[in-house]
Formats: structure tokens, sequence, C-alpha cells
């Protein structure tokens, strides 16, 4: 005879993950995805990279194209139907998933109602370890006086402040130095920094000062962009603060690759 409580006894199902990888870390630092991966593995996850994915349709959106970002975001929805969660490392890009796909499709209640529920079960990374699986802390070491910067998008769209800075304060043998103005913008900006080189160079040239003066030798954060324009800068300036994006600290994998270059396939 079945037991009638081994249903409730059994134990949880492990989330089906699937990680939006983004464009700039495919490209740019795989690094950042194989340390995604690890990260939610370790939290209990199921993690599944579906190849039909492609870019969230940011750079189209920003610029004023919503035909080609609708098609983009049809692609994306449909490569990441099914999921329990998607997660990316990204507060950019996963704020274009949960943020604006919903508004996408006014005339389209049926792509409307799929982008919606799409959006709902995406996260951010970092947030997602803390927020959803309940994620206090890391099993992880890096020696090293660090500083943080907060990128806009995670920060405003999606609330991302608290969450890394919790993890990072795990992490055995790092000291964590905040800067001044570290809500203040970089200057990447996605296409800002191509449409105003000078305002966006003189601001990028503010926020490296900030994480000089900290005394830090490592600057972090959460966005690709964010990382590779801060770091193009602190390059051409001579300086030997080393970039990681956050995920590669919190995972031990800052040895897998060297630090973020401007320009750089890692």
């Amino acid at each position: 005879m079945s037991d009638p409580h081994s249903e409730s006894m059994s134990p949880p199902k492990a989330p089906r993950v699937g990680l939006f990888v983004t464009c700039l870390v495919d490209l740019f630092r795989p690094n950042v995805g194989f340390s995604a991966v690890e990260l939610l593995e370790r939290a209990g996850c199921v993690v599944e990279v579906p190849e039909l994915q492609t870019c969230c349709g940011q750079p189209a959106y920003n610029s004023g194209d919503f035909a080609t970002t609708q098609r983009i975001a049809k692609q994306v929805i449909d490569a990441f139907e099914g999921y329990d969660y998607v997660v990316g490392p990204s507060g950019s890009c996963l704020g274009t998933l949960r943020e604006h796909y919903p508004n996408l499709f006014p005339i389209d209640a049926r792509m409307e109602n799929r982008a919606r529920a799409l959006a709902q079960r995406s996260y951010e990374l970092v947030s997602f370890l803390t927020d959803v699986m309940g994620v206090t802390e890391v099993e992880t070491q890096y020696s090293g006086r660090v500083t943080y910067h907060d990128a806009c998008a995670g920060l405003r769209e999606l609330g991302v402040k608290g969450q890394p800075r919790q993890l990072l304060a795990s992490v055995a043998g790092l000291e964590l130095q905040e800067m001044d103005d570290v809500e203040v913008c970089c200057g990447f900006g996605g296409t800002f920094c191509v449409k105003f080189p000078e305002i966006s160079s003189r601001m990028a040239s503010d926020k490296v000062a900030n994480a000089q003066a900290t005394g830090a030798d490592t600057l972090l954060a959460g966005d690709m962009g964010c990382l590779m324009n801060m770091a193009g800068r602190l390059s051409r300036l001579g300086s030997d603060i080393k970039v990681y994006h956050v995920a590669e600290v919190l995972a031990g994998r800052t040895d897998e690759a060297p630090p973020i270059a401007d320009g750089e396939i890692r």
C-alpha cells in the first residue's frame, strides 16, 4: 500500500534554469558564463544553455528600432519557454527581459502574455542566488581589497544592491572598500558611449578615479559592458587594478582567465 505522505516527504525538485549567457559574455568573457553555471549548480539548480538564444534586443530597443526588438524578443521567448527560471549574469540584459519585454506587444495579447510570463521568471544571477535560492554565503577565497561598482540597470531596474555585497562578505580573504559615488554611471550606457564619447570618457575617468582612491587592487561589477568600459579606461591610465565580474570571484574562477581588459577576448 502506498504511503499517502510519500509525495510530501520527497525532496523538492531542483529548479530547471535556462542560462541567458549575454552577448558580451559569449564573445568576450566566457569565464563569466562558466562561473554562473558553477554558482547555480552549487545552489542546487539544473542548468541548461539554450542554443537558440541570441541578443536580448536592448541595443535595438534603446535606438528606437522596436520592430527588430520584437523579432529578437520572440526568439528569446521561444528559446526559454518551459524553464522554471531564466537567469543571467547581467542586470542590463535581464532588466530588458523583465521590464521591457512585457511592453513590446501592445496589440498582440498572446505575445504579451508570453512576454510577461518570461519576465516573471527572469532574474539577474546574484539576486536569483540570494533572493530566490536563499544563498547567503559562498565557500571560496580571494585575497585582496576590492571595490564594487553598482551597474545602472541592475541597481535601478532590478534592485541589485545588497545581494552581491552579502555574498562577497563571505569570501575568505576579501576586503570590500566602497568607493565614492558608487551608484553613479560609469559612462558606458550601451549606445550612450558611442553617441556621446566625450561625456562617456569623462564619466569613466571619474569612476575609475573613485575606484583608485579606495586603494583597492580589484574592481568588480555585475555587467560586462561596465567592466569592459572601466577596464579600458584603467588600462589607458596605466593602472594595475584588476577587473573581474563578481561571479568570477564568487565562483572562485579568477585563476581561470586573466583580468578583464578592454576589447580582449578571454
